[in-house]
């Protein structure tokens, strides 16, 4: 039976050091796991129990039994992950991360687990803003970090005042309170915020954007890649994944 130990900030723990980390995967198979505290439906705090849940706490638990490790889940800014990873602070992390060739550079990656892209989000009355390409001279709020920041800055600079914020909540909030023109953020994020504390207040304008899709990040050279990526393809095989998908987003391809 896994152990999860309930979610705890990573900046408490940075203490931690790699030969401790290393040792206790390699001797007890207790990995520590760390995600983003603020992607909603992939991971977010549940208010009354104060444990993370999501789309990706709920595959992570099953790829850890599968995989056959008990893990310690930790929270830290999105930012910050991919640095925690690389230094062998943490084994693994799941936070809806794109994968990319410069962050494989680095870091290891499981097998994509789904498929994601970009979009753009704006304030229910504003017509104004149907593409990226209306964002020049407007100002658009994204995330520190992500992939939607780079791609907003190579494809318009200085052309629109561009703010990235260190949790998703603030840039909506942004958005909704007249501080940005718009949000430009992950597909599945920016839908879920529209169907639910912006339903009837923002909506979701403009074409998927950047085809992107989603890994699980391990340390460079883990033993743990391969037995991961085994678990994943057998929740694939046997329904498990759809299930878990289902909970989250409804059928596969729906959302």
């Amino acid at each position: 039976m896994q152990r999860h130990i309930k979610a705890a900030s990573l900046a408490s723990c940075l203490g931690l050091s790699l030969g401790l980390s290393a040792a206790a995967g390699a001797d007890n198979h207790v990995l520590d796991v760390v995600t983003d505290p603020s992607f909603v439906p992939f991971e977010m705090m549940d208010q009354e129990s104060g444990e993370m849940v999501g789309f990706d706490m709920d595959i992570i638990a099953e790829v850890a039994e599968r995989a056959g490790f008990e893990y310690n889940l930790r929270t830290m800014d999105f930012n910050g992950i991919i640095p925690a990873v690389q230094t062998g602070n943490v084994d693994i992390a799941i936070a809806g991360i794109t994968i990319t060739d410069e962050r494989a550079e680095i870091v290891d990656f499981s097998d994509p687990y789904y498929d994601s892209g970009l979009r753009l989000l704006v304030n229910q009355g504003d017509d104004s803003i149907q593409a990226v390409e209306d964002l020049e001279g407007k100002s658009v709020g994204t995330k520190i970090g992500s992939t939607s920041y780079d791609f907003l800055q190579e494809n318009l600079g200085d052309a629109a005042d561009i703010t990235p914020y260190p949790g998703s909540s603030d840039m909506y909030m942004a958005l909704l309170g007249g501080s940005v023109d718009a949000v430009f953020y992950d597909a599945p994020n920016v839908g879920y915020f529209s169907q639910t504390q912006g339903e009837g207040r923002a909506k979701v304008v403009g074409p998927l954007y950047e085809g992107q899709q989603y890994g699980i990040v391990l340390v460079k050279g883990s033993d743990w890649v391969e037995p991961v990526n085994e678990a994943l393809a057998s929740m694939k095989e046997d329904g498990t994944y759809d299930e878990i998908h289902a909970k989250w987003f409804g059928t596969p391809g729906a959302e």
